[in-house]
C-alpha cells in the first residue's frame, strides 16, 4: 500500500469493492486510464462510475466515437439500469473519415484529431459535467497513428479537463497485438486501472483487476478477483490479514465431544485452525458438523462452506445423526452455503468469509473440503498463500476454523493427500480405516497441536445414529494408521461380539 495525501478529495467509483481497493475512491478532477481485454468489464465499470455520479446529483457525460447510444442502453438494460439523466454523445459523424488522398497539405490524422478534439470540447462546454467517460478512447490512438501525436493529444485533453475539474475515465481496449501496457498514455494520466480475464478449461471466465498506478493516494496493490453479475461489476479486494486484527482471546473451545476435547488437550484454541484429514467416508464432515452444532449451542454463529456435497445432503446427514441441523439453519445461527468450484474464485470466498465474520459475528468457519477449494484455484501453486492469508485473518479475528481434506485411497500406503497444507494449520486430526477380525473400523489420532500438549494415543471412533463416539485406546493393535493393523493382544469380548454382528460402523 502506497502513501496517501489526505488533502485530495476523492470520488466514489460506484463499484462494490473498488473503492476499498482505492482506499476511498479516485482523486477528483483528474484523468484515469481504464484498460483491458474485450469483455473484461470496462464499459460496465464506466457506466457504474457515471451512475454513481448521477446518484450523488452530479452531471455526467458519456462520449463515444464508435458505440451507438442504442448499444450503450442495451448494455445498461442487461443490468437493469436507467440511464436517464446521463448525457450520451456519439461523435461518430464528427470525423469525416475521408480517404487519405483527399487531404492535401496536412496529415489526415492531424485534421481528424483536430475535429474530434473540438467536438469533445464543445460537448463538455455545453454539458459542464462533473464526471466523463470516453469509451473507447482507443479510437483516438488509431486516429493518431503515431505515439508522439497520441501522447500530445492526451496531454491536451488532460489540461482541458483538469481546468474544468472533471473526473474522466479513458477506456482503452487491449488487443492481441497491443497486449503490453501503453506508456504513451500511462505517463500522462493520474492513474491506471487494468482489467484482465482468462478462460479456464472448465467453468466461467476468471476476471481480475489491478491498479498499476495511482498518484498521490494509497491503494491496495496486487490482483483482485472480479465478477460481473446482473447489477454490475463486483471487485473482491485481496485479503490482507494484517489489516484486520483484534485482541487475542486466550481460551479453549469445546468440540462438543469430551473425549475429543481430551485428545486435543482441552479443546480447540480460540482463533486456531483444525485440519481433519482422512479417506472418503471416514467421518471428516460428520466431526466438522459436530463442532458446528456445538458452537451454535454456545450461542455462536457458524458459517459452513460446502465444496463437495450439496446442502441437501449435508442436512440429511445431520438429521440422520440426530444433530437437528434443519432447525439450526432455520434459526439463522447455522449458515450453510453450497459452493460450485467451477464458478467461485478464492477472492469471492475470502470476501464472503470476511463479511460473515465482521457483519454477522460468525465465530466458527468450516471449509469442507480443501479438495474442492483447490479445484477452484486458477493456479494450485497459490493455494498455500491464499489459505495462509485466510487462516491468519480468521485467527486475528479469534474465529475457529475447521477444514477437511480427503485423502486418496482407503487403506494402506495408497492413502495420500493431494497437497500438504498441514503445516498451515494449528491442529491436525487424522482419521483412518483399519480392519480387524473381518470388520472395517475407524481410528482417530491427534497428530499436531501447535500451542500446547495433546494426547498421543490412537482411539477407536464409531458413528451411530446418535452421532460420533470416541472410544478406547487401541492398545492391542499396531500399524493402525497404515490401515494394516496387526493384533498383538487377546481378542476382547467387544471385538468378538461386533465382528459376529458385522457392524459397519465399528
Amino acid at each position: 500500500m502506497n502513501n496517501q495525501d489526505d488533502s485530495l478529495p476523492l470520488v466514489s467509483t460506484g463499484v462494490p469493492g473498488l473503492d476499498d481497493v482505492l482506499c476511498g475512491g479516485l482523486p477528483k478532477g483528474h484523468l484515469y486510464l481504464v484498460e483491458g481485454d474485450a469483455g473484461a468489464g470496462k464499459t460496465t465499470l464506466g457506466l457504474q462510475f457515471l451512475l454513481e455520479g448521477k446518484r450523488r446529483g452530479e452531471k455526467t457525460l458519456w462520449i463515444s466515437l464508435s458505440e451507438t447510444e442504442s448499444q450503450l442502453r442495451a448494455t445498461a438494460a442487461s443490468h437493469r439500469w436507467d440511464l436517464s439523466g446521463v448525457e450520451i454523445r456519439n461523435l461518430t459523424q464528427t470525423g469525416s473519415g475521408a480517404p487519405d488522398e483527399q487531404y492535401s497539405f496536412f496529415s489526415p490524422a492531424d485534421i481528424e484529431l483536430n475535429e474530434i478534439t473540438k467536438a469533445v470540447k464543445r460537448v463538455v462546454d455545453a454539458v459542464a459535467p462533473d464526471r466523463v467517460v470516453f469509451d473507447p478512447f482507443s479510437d483516438i490512438k488509431l486516429l493518431a497513428r503515431d505515439p508522439l501525436r497520441y501522447r500530445r493529444q492526451v496531454l491536451e485533453l488532460r489540461e482541458y479537463f483538469v481546468g474544468r475539474k472533471c473526473t474522466v475515465l479513458l477506456v482503452q481496449e487491449r488487443t492481441s497485438d497491443n497486449s503490453s501496457r501503453d506508456p504513451s498514455a500511462e505517463g500522462v494520466v493520474q492513474g491506471v486501472l487494468a482489467l484482465y480475464q482468462a478462460s479456464p478449461d472448465f467453468g466461467r471466465q476468471r476476471r481480475r483487476l489491478r491498479v498499476h498506478k495511482l498518484r498521490g493516494v494509497a491503494f491496495r496493490e496486487g490482483f483482485h478477483d472480479v465478477s460481473i453479475l446482473t447489477g454490475g461489476i463486483h471487485v473482491y479486494p485481496r485479503l490482507v490479514a494484517a489489516d484486520h486484527t483484534e485482541a487475542p482471546q486466550d481460551e479453549e473451545v469445546s468440540t462438543g465431544l469430551p473425549p475429543l476435547d481430551a485428545m486435543l488437550g482441552g479443546g480447540v484454541d480460540r482463533g486456531a485452525s483444525l485440519l481433519i484429514l482422512g479417506p472418503a467416508g471416514v467421518g471428516k464432515s460428520t466431526i466438522a458438523s459436530q463442532l458446528s452444532v456445538s458452537a451454535v449451542a454456545r450461542g455462536e454463529p457458524v458459517a459452513v462452506f460446502l465444496f463437495d456435497e450439496t446442502a441437501r445432503a449435508y442436512v440429511a446427514r445431520g438429521e440422520g445423526l440426530g444433530m437437528g441441523v434443519s432447525e439450526l439453519i432455520r434459526g439463522g445461527r447455522l449458515r450453510v452455503r453450497q459452493i460450485d468450484p467451477a464458478e467461485f474464485t478464492p477472492g469471492e470466498l475470502a470476501h464472503t468469509v470476511r463479511r460473515d465474520v465482521e457483519t454477522s459475528g460468525v465465530r466458527l468457519v468450516v471449509i469442507d473440503s480443501l479438495n474442492g477449494y483447490l479445484s477452484g484455484m486458477p493456479d494450485e501453486r497459490h493455494l498455500s498463500m491464499h489459505l495462509h492469508e485466510l487462516l491468519t485473518y480468521l485467527s486475528y479475528q479469534n474465529v475457529v476454523t475447521v477444514l477437511t481434506m480427503n485423502q486418496d485411497g482407503f487403506m494402506g500406503d495408497s492413502v495420500a493427500a493431494p497437497v500438504d497444507v498441514s503445516y498451515l494449520t494449528d491442529a491436525a486430526l487424522m482419521l483412518r480405516y483399519f480392519e480387524s477380525e473381518g470388520v472395517v473400523r475407524r481410528a482417530a489420532s491427534v497428530m499436531k497441536r501447535r500451542c500446547g500438549p495433546h494426547e498421543v494415543h490412537i482411539r477407536e471412533m464409531t458413528i451411530t445414529d446418535k452421532g460420533v463416539q470416541i472410544g478406547r485406546v487401541l492398545t492391542e493393535f499396531r500399524g493402525v494408521l497404515t490401515g494394516q493393523a496387526h493384533f498383538t493382544g487377546r481378542p476382547s469380548g467387544r471385538l468378538q461380539a461386533d465382528a459376529e454382528k458385522g457392524l459397519a460402523n465399528g
